[in-house]
């Protein structure tokens, strides 16, 4: 019986690291969606936004595909078209939006994103630090139509030749309502980079909290990693402005009071 139960257990063991091993590529997610139609001259405008999640803690979700369809009333596609997706880091959501016109009148719009390739952290996650945004301004320039400006800093020591920026309209509710992307180049530390997002076709009346996001531009981890490889920059660059104590504050032990 001993042996029998020895057995049974090794057959087991290959299952549950197959099964480890799953969970270590759990395919990206795409958590959040909003799509909207305008009309704009002779055409129409198909604007979206998406929120895409990544589950795995130690792997960057590469080469991700967004396809995006939209058709009018017969049923006819109208629109067809593949967005490639910025590589999304461990742990982390990647935003991104898009933009078109046709001529006929969608009805209906829906996104899908398709399968991603997996790539390893050569570093913990936590040394792929986020890009610090700062001083937001959410202003509205008419019906559904939004400008978003801030600033947005690099935290590495070696600068990122391209960041996409992408800012989140979000309803009293927390529901996203639409979301635009702006692209820089050579953002360096210590040094705000601005950026100006204008999101058109935004419905639902108002809009009470946006959300800024900032990633390396490029379907690979390769952009993120090299400037991970390269070190965070220094929080603290200017020296200390007092004067040293003219005596050391330190404490005199107290006297032995074992018995």
């Amino acid at each position: 019986m001993t042996i029998a139960l020895a057995l049974a257990l090794a057959a087991l063991a290959p299952a549950a690291c197959g099964e480890d091993k799953q969970a270590d590529a759990r395919p990206l997610v795409l958590k959040e969606q909003v799509s909207s139609i305008a009309k704009s001259g002779a055409g129409y405008v198909v604007s979206w936004a998406g929120v895409l999640t990544n589950a795995n803690r130690w792997h960057f979700g590469e080469n991700a595909i967004a396809t995006i369809t939209a058709v009018d009333a017969a049923g006819k596609e109208v629109v067809h078209m593949k967005q490639p997706l910025d590589a999304v880091p461990p742990g982390r959501s990647v935003a991104f939006s898009g933009q078109t016109t046709v001529s006929g009148r969608p009805v209906r719009v829906k996104i899908e994103c398709g399968h991603a390739t997996w790539s390893r952290v050569p570093r913990i996650p936590s040394a792929f630090l986020p890009f610090p945004i700062s001083d937001v301004v959410t202003e509205r320039l008419h019906e559904g139509s939004y400008l978003i400006t801030g600033y947005v800093l690099d935290p590495f020591l070696k600068a990122a030749s391209g960041v996409a920026v992408t800012a989140l309209l979000r309803d009293p509710a927390g529901k996203l309502a639409g979301g635009g992307t702006a692209y820089l180049d050579k953002v360096q530390a210590n040094l705000k980079r601005r950026f100006v997002i204008t999101v058109d076709g935004v419905t639902g009346g108002t809009i009470a909290k946006t959300d800024v996001l900032a990633r390396t531009w490029g379907t690979t981890a390769k952009p993120y990693i090299d400037l991970a490889l390269a070190g965070a920059a220094p929080i603290h660059t200017v020296a200390p402005s007092t004067k040293p104590f003219v005596k050391d504050r330190g404490y005199q032990v107290l006297a032995d009071r074992r018995q």
